[in-house]
């Protein structure tokens, strides 16, 4: 008998089916992934799974009764609990606080039971081979020590199944084989696990069974053990994807139209030097805290202090001459443009609409003499890389929030390409999004390097790096470690570059 049975359900929103006639089962004791592009419709069964939206068709099963679930505590009463990608933690709280958050313990009346929830805690922890003290703040935890209170939480709730939503997305290799102990302690605990992720290697070794879902459609169920990725890539897109090969030009000839020499600032950088060329992709590769963002926004010059440049030292160079880079509008007055990783946060104004953000950089262009926007040239030019990019979007007021991963990150470059700056410092270009998506984003990289834009590119996935950059920097521990050309660069040269610690020799 099935843990966790789903029958025909359908949903639609606003008269647009997103889930149609699907069926999803879940075993105890068993990690079954659910793999679709962004907008095939996995984040909608999710919810329904966790009580968060109500199925218009179709019924839901636990242990081969159907239930009705209306509500996330609906769900959680009945074992179902759903972690998030975008952690929901409350930062100033302890883990302890966070555990048995709504559900604290408590003494005689309504006075709470601190030392009882911390022994609790405690003995989830230790359940879970974990070293972490219950009285600490959240906020101060990594992000795979917050995953793990998450998971914590939800075996707190007796949770028998556990939804998880990307949540390798912001982890760090060695923090990724921390959480898959944990994942395969709690699966032999009986707990089933549904699995949502875009990283096929990661798949292939944490995933018993895998679902894939395309356009709010059902496309095939199949065991892990004897799935091709190829064909998984294939029922995902409904196409076969054109892998280009990478070939590194000779680029030695080239301009140089961005150096940095000697950048410095506190432990985060140190002493950093390198160029960048007319038409290159230079690859920024390095462990989680390595410097590499860190790098990146002091070339961009954000991060600054009341009153002036957080640089310690160090000078930046664009076509030859020296910039006084103070602040993102000294970079992109240089030319200088920076897609950040967190591109809700810091890329997009995700409440805005869709032309509001590919227009926001360059609203000088569109504003005449006495402050009146020439709305119809701005339109104009926001419908030209709408369909340059080949952004999916029902009209340029749709906003941001409601178009998927892929189409987010292509707004975000397309907002700096109409401001048309030469040197794109790209960061994490591909977290979050799926495989149909992830390649249209890397020949858009190469088309752009190739029309004579400069890229750096950095990425936590050494192979996107390695089919893209014509020349690679590793750093570690805030220091470039090393320089590799496209015909050097390993993933195992990279690591060994990322490991490097100050006392080894270079």
């Amino acid at each position: 008998m099935n843990l966790l049975e789903a029958r025909g359900l359908g949903k639609a929103f606003g008269g647009v089916t997103v889930l149609q006639g699907i069926d999803f089962d879940l075993q105890a004791g068993e990690v079954h992934a659910l793999m679709g592009e962004n907008g095939a419709g996995k984040s909608t069964l999710m919810k329904i799974l966790a009580g968060v939206h109500a199925a218009d068709t179709g019924e839901i099963l636990l242990d081969g009764k159907p239930v009705r679930l209306s509500s996330p505590r609906e769900a959680q009463d009945l074992g179902i609990a759903l972690i998030h990608q975008e952690l929901q933690l409350m930062p100033d709280l302890s883990a302890a606080a966070n555990v048995f958050i709504g559900r604290e313990r408590r003494r005689t009346g309504w006075r709470l039971d601190h030392t009882r929830q911390l022994a609790d805690t405690q003995v989830i922890f230790e359940r879970l081979g974990l070293s972490l003290d219950p009285r600490r703040a959240v906020g101060t935890l990594s992000v795979a020590q917050q995953q793990m209170v998450e998971i914590a939480k939800a075996l707190s709730l007796k949770a028998r199944v556990l939804i998880m939503d990307e949540p390798t997305a912001a982890l760090n290799p060695e923090e990724v084989e921390e959480l898959f102990r944990v994942v395969r302690q709690v699966r032999a605990e009986g707990v089933g696990i549904v699995y949502i992720s875009h990283k096929m290697d990661e798949l292939r070794r944490i995933a018993d069974r895998v679902t894939v879902l395309r356009d709010g459609r059902l496309i095939a169920t199949q065991d892990m053990a004897g799935a091709e990725m190829d064909e998984l890539i294939r029922l995902m897109v409904g196409r076969e994807l054109q892998q280009t090969a990478h070939a590194a030009p000779d680029l030695s000839a080239a301009p140089v139209v961005l150096e940095a020499r000697r950048l410095s600032r506190g432990r985060a950088v140190r002493e950093a030097s390198f160029t960048l060329r007319r038409g290159e992709i230079l690859g920024l590769a390095g462990l989680m805290g390595a410097g590499r963002t860190e790098l990146a926004r002091l070339v961009f010059g954000a991060d600054r202090r009341d009153g002036g440049d957080r640089r310690d030292g160090g000078d930046v160079l664009v076509n030859g001459k020296p910039a006084d880079i103070r602040s993102p509008a000294d970079a992109v007055r240089h030319g200088i443009a920076y897609l950040s990783e967190d591109r809700k946060g810091l890329g997009l104004a995700t409440g805005l609409d869709v032309e509001a953000n590919l227009l926001m950089p360059s609203l000088a262009r569109f504003t005449g003499a006495l402050g009146h926007i020439d709305r119809r040239a701005g339109q104009s030019a926001a419908q030209a890389f709408v369909q340059r990019l080949g952004i999916k979007t029902p009209s340029l007021g749709q906003t941001v929030a409601r178009l998927s991963g892929g189409n987010q990150q292509k707004i975000a470059l397309a907002k700096w390409l109409l401001r048309d700056c030469d040197i794109l410092i790209v960061d994490e270009p591909t977290r979050g999004i799926d495989v149909g998506a992830k390649a249209e984003i890397h020949r858009l990289l190469r088309e752009l390097a190739a029309a004579g834009k400069a890229l750096i590119v950095i990425s936590s996935e050494l192979p996107e790096l390695l089919g893209l950059a014509h020349r690679i920097l590793v750093m570690c521990e805030g220091r470039i470690s090393g320089e590799l050309s496209a015909a050097e660069a390993t993933q195992e040269a990279l690591m060994a570059l990322a490991t490097r610690r100050e006392t080894e020799p270079a």
